[in-house]
Formats: structure tokens, sequence, C-alpha cells
């Protein structure tokens, strides 16, 4: 289930590029999961890294995390 939810995630992902030749991305709907890189294939690569992070915060702080798709992810309170 969380394969599905970070290949879910980044489908979503978008990516533009900076006036200083960077490449931002971002994941709509996930506050914080940002990237910036100085190639598109490393801002996609650092970007998964960052919400493969932020979802483990998530997870342990039983926080909510925000659907992707038909795919959800619920952490039940300890």
């Amino acid at each position: 289930m969380l394969s599905r939810y970070i290949q879910k995630a980044m489908f979503k992902a978008r990516y533009k590029v900076l006036s200083d030749g960077t490449y931002f991305g971002q994941i709509p709907g996930l506050n914080g999961v940002w990237a910036n890189e100085r190639s598109l294939d490393k801002c996609r690569e650092v970007l998964q890294e960052v919400l493969e992070e932020w979802l483990i915060i998530k997870i342990r702080d039983h926080d909510p995390i925000p659907r992707m798709g038909r795919v959800s992810l619920q952490v039940e309170a300890a």
C-alpha cells in the first residue's frame, strides 16, 4: 500500500524551471514536500526521498495523511 501511495503521489508531482536554471518540484496537496535541484532527474529523485521521509514522520506522529486518488493510508493512534 505504501508503494502505491508513493507511486500515485509522484505521478501528481509538478516541476518547473526557476530563473536560476534549477528545477523545482512539489506534490500538490502535500505541504512541505518539495525539492530544488540542478537537474530534473535529481529533482525527481530528491522529491521522492522527501516524500518518503514526510510519510515516515506522518506515520510516527499519527498525523492524517491525505488520500492520493483511491489510495489512502490510515494511521491508527497508539
